[in-house]
C-alpha cells in the first residue's frame, strides 16, 4: 500500500509543472489575445495534427493532459488532439532505453508512431470538417473556468494555480484507484491476456493501452521485448496509450458524446494500425 501511494504521488508530481504552464498559457490567451489572433489559432488547426504528431512523441510527462485541456478550450482541434494521443506513450521510451534496445529500433518505433499520428490526425480532421461538415466552436478558454467552478477574474497567475490544483487532485484520486486495482490484479494477469490470440492481441493490447496509468505502457513494452506479443499488438497498445489525457478530457469537456467518439476513434485507429503492421510483417 505504501509503494502504491508513493508511486501515485511521484507520477502526479511529474505532471504539476506541465499542467501549470498549460493553464498559464490558456489564461494568457483568454486575457490578452484579440479576436483576430484567436481566430488564427483556431484555423491553424488544419495542419495542427502534423505538429501534434511531432510534439507528442517527445518524452514529456503530462503532454496529453495539457492537450486535453487545450481542446476543452477549443484552442486545438479534434484532429490535433488525436494526433497527440497517438504519438505519446508514457513510459515506453525510458524502458526501451533501459533495456538497451538498439537506437535504430527505437528510432523506427518513434518514427512509425509519428507518421501514424500525423496521417490519422489529418484524416480525422478531413472527415470531421469536409465529410461530416462539422466545425469546432469558437475558442472559449473560459469554459474551463466554468467547468472547474472557479473565478478566472482572480488574475492570470491565481487562476492558473487554481486550475492546476483542481485537475491535479482529480488525476491523483483516479490514479490512486487504478494503482490499487493493478496492484491487486498484478501485471502477470495482464500479460496472460495476450497468450495464443493472434490479431485478437491487437484488440486486447489496445484495451490495456487505454488504461490511464503508466503501468499499461510498461506492461505492453515489456511483453514485446520478452517476445510474448508481436509488433502489431505492441503498436496498438502504445498508440492508444494517452495516459491521463483521457481523464482530463472527460473532466473538462462537457460534450460527453464527443468524448466517447474521440476515445472510440482512438481505439479503432490503434487496432487498425496494429493489424496493418502485423499483416505487413513489420518488426522493429
Amino acid at each position: 500500500m505504501a509503494d502504491i501511494l508513493t508511486d501515485t504521488l511521484l507520477d502526479g508530481a511529474k505532471l504539476l509543472p506541465f499542467l501549470f504552464l498549460t493553464y498559464l498559457l490558456m489564461e494568457t490567451l483568454e486575457h490578452h489575445t484579440a479576436g483576430r489572433l484567436q481566430e488564427k489559432i483556431r484555423t491553424a488547426g488544419t495542419w495542427g495534427p502534423v505538429w501534434g504528431g511531432l510534439l507528442g512523441v517527445i518524452p514529456q510527462c503530462g503532454f496529453s493532459a495539457a492537450a486535453s485541456s487545450l481542446f476543452a478550450g477549443r484552442v486545438i482541434t479534434v484532429g490535433t488532439l488525436l494526433a497527440i494521443y497517438l504519438s505519446t506513450s508514457d513510459e515506453m521510451l525510458p524502458i526501451l532505453i533501459s533495456e538497451a534496445v538498439p537506437a535504430q529500433a527505437i528510432a523506427k518505433i518513434l518514427a512509425v508512431k509519428v507518421v501514424i499520428a500525423m496521417l490519422s490526425g489529418l484524416l480525422v480532421e478531413l472527415i470531421y470538417t469536409k465529410v461530416m461538415k462539422r466545425q469546432e466552436k469558437e475558442m472559449d478558454i473560459h469554459v474551463v473556468c466554468e467547468e472547474e467552478h472557479c473565478h478566472c477574474e482572480d488574475g492570470i497567475l491565481i487562476s492558473a494555480l487554481k486550475h492546476t490544483v483542481r485537475i491535479f487532485v482529480y488525476i491523483l484520486l483516479i490514479s490512486l484507484a487504478l494503482n490499487l486495482v493493478l496492484g491487486f490484479v498484478g501485471e502477470e494477469a495482464l500479460a496472460g491476456l495476450f497468450w495464443g490470440t493472434p490479431f485478437v492481441g491487437e484488440l486486447i493490447a489496445a484495451l490495456v493501452g487505454l488504461i490511464p496509468n503508466c503501468a499499461s505502457s510498461v506492461v505492453i513494452t515489456q511483453l514485446y521485448l520478452d517476445g510474448i506479443i508481436g509488433a502489431g499488438a505492441m503498436m496498438s497498445g502504445l498508440l492508444v496509450n494517452a495516459g491521463v489525457g483521457v481523464l482530463v478530457l472527460f473532466r473538462l469537456n462537457r460534450d460527453y458524446r464527443q468524448n466517447a467518439a474521440i476515445v472510440g476513434s482512438l481505439y479503432a485507429l490503434g487496432v487498425f494500425w496494429g493489424v496493418v503492421i502485423e499483416l505487413c510483417g513489420i518488426v522493429f
